[in-house]
């Protein structure tokens, strides 16, 4: 009587699982973002879960947690519930180099997530004040060379990707720069449009907009081929710079243990949706390219593999040291 019992229970457990695994997902699905609204992340995350949320047949809320280089969002999904409904826009950044920059960072990006699918890939822009006397990376370079110290360029904050695109560009020229961070994107942006400071390493959605109405000029994409999305501007290499390819990417991430079934769900679901033409052209209007991978299992080796180079590039920054906010 108990063994019959005890198979009526494991069989009633099963059922209770795959019915869970067959309704997911049964409510709203909020999506962190360590970024304020309105910048390159935010636009990828807002494109793609529009998408995302319709063939998954349920709403996707996104949620800007910025502050701290993108850390607080992280930490926050790192401690949510596996089941799917706390989601992260994530990077690079997870894998070492959160943890060199802010005491407070106590994740693992291996342990303490579980990748899903890769979503979408950005060059940055280099872009210079309208009056800079140089017209091209080249002139830049030399120009730096000759006034070691006093060029200046721009970030959203000390150790995020925008100082990191500029801290590698210096290294990889061998030239000497100043970096003036700011508290966020668009007072960076606005200090080159102003003409307080020299330059920028820009993601396109902050760029774009001043550079169209002529208040900065675009010198090059940050990587090493032209981008399709940007025919016009030369590479690194076509600069001389043959070292240098930076671009930035994100992928969405669910806290350690998600189960395989909504893993999978949730990657093809977002594989659908990054190949729709229209979540294409929005991405692509933006700045970014889908970037989809075949599997799961492919883009977390690629994901760990980037992320430890990203590390090496923000221990070289000289930006480590660690802050508590």
């Amino acid at each position: 009587m108990k063994f019959k019992k005890a198979i009526l229970a494991t069989v009633a457990a099963c059922a209770c699982a795959g019915a869970w695994a067959q309704t997911y997902p049964s409510r709203p699905i909020t999506l962190i973002v360590g970024f304020p609204p309105g910048g390159g992340a935010d636009a990828v995350a807002r494109i793609v879960s529009e998408k995302l949320g319709r063939v998954l047949n349920q709403s996707i809320v996104v949620d800007n947690r910025p502050g701290a280089g993108t850390t607080i969002a992280s930490d926050l999904v790192a401690r949510a519930p596996a089941d799917g409904y706390t989601l992260l826009l994530g990077s690079a950044n997870l894998y070492g180099s959160d943890q060199m920059l802010y005491k407070s960072a106590r994740y693992d990006g291996v342990k303490s997530f579980t990748p899903i699918a890769r979503w979408a890939n950005s060059p940055m822009l280099l872009a210079v004040k309208k009056d800079f006397p140089e017209k091209d990376v080249k002139g830049l370079i030399e120009l730096a060379r000759k006034q070691p110290g006093k060029l200046t360029y721009s970030s959203s904050g000390t150790g995020v990707v925008t100082h990191l695109a500029g801290a590698s560009f210096a290294h990889a020229a061998a030239i000497d720069m100043l970096h003036v961070p700011f508290k966020g994107g668009a007072p960076s942006i606005q200090a080159v449009g102003a003409g307080d400071v020299d330059m920028t390493f820009g993601t396109p959605p902050s760029v774009l907009p001043m550079a169209q109405g002529g208040k900065l000029r675009m010198l090059a994409v940050t990587t090493a081929e032209r981008s399709p999305l940007f025919p016009d501007l030369p590479s690194m290499k076509e600069s001389g710079i043959k070292d240098y390819d930076f671009s930035i990417w994100f992928g969405l991430y669910g806290p350690a243990n998600l189960p395989a079934d909504v893993s999978k769900q949730l990657f093809d679901a977002s594989t659908q949706a990054l190949n729709d033409p229209e979540v294409k052209a929005k991405l692509a209007k933006q700045g970014n390219l889908a970037w989809p991978m075949a599997s799961i299992d492919q883009f977390k080796a690629w994901a760990i593999d980037d992320g430890k180079k990203y590390k090496a590039i923000t221990e070289r920054s000289g930006a480590v040291g660690g802050t508590n906010n």
